[in-house]
């Protein structure tokens, strides 16, 4: 609807210049069926003994039109909505239902029960004259108004093609923007095609046929089952269609306009749809069964944007000459007319309690009307050149754009915000969702921006005139190689930073475990010494013995050939003095003999007594030595062979201490030698352990992960994540294009046979 600006620009040219559409011939009107024609002779010739007007079997008369469709005793036979399965007559006629008639006999003709079933089906006509009442649209059902989410998960459109129509060299401009209340689905209308995007992902969910032109407006019902277009083609037709969004399926078709519908809605209770345009006039009509409910021709202008309040009392129209009527819904009567505008009317929206009322002009101006007595109750300039489109959010803030280019959020009382700047050209619509807090607005080049309504992030952008599903495999596949190349890239980046940190890691661990190895290594080398040094003392020890035992066996064999040779000796020098007092003897002897042969000789000589006394007495002397002389050489002999055995027991103790000593010294040498061996080996292990630690020390602090390195790490991994989750979600996207395709085959396919 709210298309003022492009209209005041462009008149209803706002789509690109494309081919002109062939000419459809109209299809060959079908035969009406009527009962006087077609039906009457068939139930004069098959029931009309039975069911006329003198023999009502079951107070049934078949051959009256009036008598016919009053039914008989069990009520209506014939229901006039085009059923037929549930009309009582075609039922039992097509021995579908018991009693089946006529009775005890075969159904009626093929031909005649499709003439019966068609007529049913065509509005049980009676002549040809007659106009059969409307349908109602089963799918139309009236439902309970609730400003509440409703129970179930949200509605999605589910396997809808996603190739648009046709492709054009350029987009339209965005003549229609909604949100789906509660799911992330917008509407974007494009040239003969309504576009479905997720809010969120900004993926295309579906592609809507609007083969009657271009959508000025779309809404989406209050619970968010359907979506409705209205529009058409500019001095030609126009009409509002609904469909499904989860099916696409279109399940109504109101409206027969000669112009473009400008502006449309439907009422909460999905009972009215709202429409108007450029003939001025507002038309409500039933949506169950398309019958128009009343019309209001009290605007001067065309009608550029209506809405029915949340709570389906009320009904906003508003013109290009800045008239707005509020109206009863149900009723059509005038409820206010509001006045305060001094330029066209672009837009209106109701806040969520219907209590409140927003206008959008081209005046520049957002105008707030309370319901209660129909006053404004707030005013402020919004955007510089004129509003295009307002709208209240859920939580009564308010999204606007306009001519200045920007979109912009307020609070209800007509406070700024946020503006969101950006767009390549003039806004036209403006749509929020909720659920999200995202602002989208379209503008003139075709373009819907999304931005983050809290901090006014830009989120990306939608068209009105995307690529084929071909260009989005071709591209969408290029974007999932190049994602793919870039996470593996980054997944490689980050192994190498975890190898590198592993690596040290395990070095850093290595490195300790040797130093604790090497630490472990001094206990055992310093026992080694302490043992070495305590057995080269006992080493020590017994080598001052053995030399001890030595010098004292040296000293023992010394005395012993001291002793001995001394002993001999003596037996030699006793043997001489043996010999020597022999030899005195004798001379003593011969003296004595000499003596008595004196004293014989001369008796009494007193010399010679005293001569032969002396001599006597040296021979008693002489015989005296000789026999102690002789006694002490006996006993040096007998004592020679004990001093002789004492010496070789001497020799033989200082042969042992030598040998003992020799054992000794090399004990001592050897001990000396592990002494130093061990020495060698502590300094060596404890040289190791100094080393260890140092190159621990240095590889403990190589494999320290530094805040810097940490944050590269989390850096690389947020990056791997974000890298992995894109190349998932290219994957997805392509796979999901991939799928639409085969599902388009399949339909083409299906249908080809």
């Amino acid at each position: 609807m709210r298309r003022l600006t492009c209209l005041v620009l462009f008149g209803l040219l706002c789509v690109p210049a494309l081919a002109q559409e062939k000419a459809t011939a109209p299809a060959a009107k079908e035969e009406k069926i009527t009962f006087e024609q077609h039906i009457l002779p068939i139930f004069r010739e098959k029931c009309g003994s039975c069911h006329n007007g003198n023999d009502k079997k079951g107070d049934l008369v078949l051959d009256n039109y009036g008598l016919a469709m009053q039914g008989g005793a069990s009520g209506e036979v014939v229901r006039t909505d085009g059923d037929a399965s549930q009309s009582q007559l075609y039922l039992v006629i097509a021995h579908l239902s018991e009693p089946k008639m006529p009775p005890q006999q075969p159904k009626l003709p093929d031909e005649q029960l499709t003439l019966v079933r068609k007529w049913i089906e065509g509005g049980a006509l009676e002549n040809a004259g007659s106009k059969a009442k409307p349908k109602k649209n089963a799918a139309m059902a009236k439902v309970e108004i609730s400003n509440q989410r409703p129970a179930g998960p949200p509605p999605m459109p589910e396997n809808l093609p996603i190739d648009p129509l046709l492709v054009a060299s350029r987009g339209n401009g965005v003549t229609a923007l909604a949100v789906n209340p509660w799911s992330p689905i917008a509407a974007v209308a494009g040239h003969k095609q309504i576009f479905l995007y997720n809010t969120q992902t900004l993926e295309l969910e579906g592609v809507l046929p609007f083969p009657e032109g271009v959508a000025h407006i779309l809404k989406f019902t209050r619970d968010g089952q359907w979506l409705m277009a209205g529009g058409g083609r500019g001095s030609h037709s126009g009409k509002v269609i609904l469909w499904e969004l989860k099916t696409g399926k279109r399940i109504a078709e109101i409206g027969s306009e000669y112009d473009v519908v400008l502006a449309a809605d439907i009422s909460p209770d999905h009972t009215q749809v709202a429409l108007g345009g450029p003939k001025k006039i507002v038309r409500v009509y039933d949506t169950s069964t398309g019958e128009l409910l009343y019309e209001k021709n009290k605007h001067t202008d065309w009608i550029t944007a209506l809405e029915f309040s949340p709570d389906g009392v009320l009904l906003a129209t508003a013109d290009r000459s800045n008239g707005l009527v509020v109206w009863e819904a149900f009723t059509g009567r005038e409820f206010y007319f509001l006045t305060g505008h001094t330029g066209p009317i672009t837009d209106v929206s109701w806040a969520p309690d219907s209590n409140i009322l927003a206008s959008a002009s081209e005046d520049t101006t957002v105008r707030t009307w309370e319901m209660q007595n129909g006053n404004q109750v707030k005013n402020w300039g919004a955007h510089g050149g004129g509003v295009s489109a307002v709208e209240f959010t859920r939580d009564n803030r308010i999204a606007t754009t306009g001519r200045d280019n920007q979109a912009k959020l307020w609070d209800i009382n007509g406070t700024a915000i946020r503006g969101f700047a950006g767009m390549s050209d003039l806004g036209m619509e403006v749509a929020f969702d909720s659920d999200l807090d995202r602002i989208l607005a379209g503008d003139l080049n075709g373009i819907v921006h999304v931005w983050n309504a809290k901090d006014g992030a830009v989120i990306g952008q939608l068209s009105t005139n995307p690529p084929s599903l071909a260009a989005r495999i071709e591209t969408t596949g290029q974007a999932f190689a190049a994602a793919d190349a870039a996470a593996k890239q980054v997944n490689a980046t980050l192994a190498a930073l975890n190898k590198g940190i592993a690596d040290r890691k395990a070095a850093a661990e290595a490195a300790v475990k040797t130093a604790a190895e090497a630490q472990a290594a001094i206990d055992p080398a310093t026992k080694a010494k302490a043992a070495a040094d305590a057995d080269v003392a006992v080493k020590a020890t017994a080598l001052q013995a053995a030399q001890t035992a030595l010098t004292t066996a040296q000293a023992a064999q010394t005395k012993a050939v001291g002793e001995r040779d001394a002993l001999k000796k003596a037996v030699v020098d006793l043997d001489a003095k043996v010999k020597a007092t022999t030899d005195a003897l004798a001379v003593n002897d011969a003296a004595v003999t000499q003596a008595l042969a004196a004293l014989e000789a001369k008796p009494g000589d007193a010399a010679v007594k005293a001569a032969a006394a002396e001599a006597n007495k040296k021979l008693t002397d002489t015989l005296a030595a000789l026999s102690e002389l002789t006694k002490q050489k006996s006993a040096a002999i007998q004592e020679l062979p004990a001093k002789t055995e004492l010496l070789g027991t001497a020799t033989i103790a200082l042969a042992a201490s030598k040998t003992g000593l020799d054992k000794a010294t090399a004990d001592k040498v050897a001990a000396d030698k592990v002494v130093v061996d061990s020495a060698a080996k502590l300094k060596a292990v404890m040289d190791a352990a100094v080393v260890a630690k140092a190159n621990a020390d240095k590889a403990v602090a190589a494999a320290v992960v530094t805040p810097e390195l940490q944050k590269q790490v989390a850096d690389t991994e947020a990056a791997a994540k974000v890298a992995a989750e894109k190349a998932i979600a290219v994957k997805a996207q392509l796979d999901r294009l991939n799928g639409a395709k085969g599902r388009t085959l399949q339909v083409a396919e299906s249908a080809a046979k």
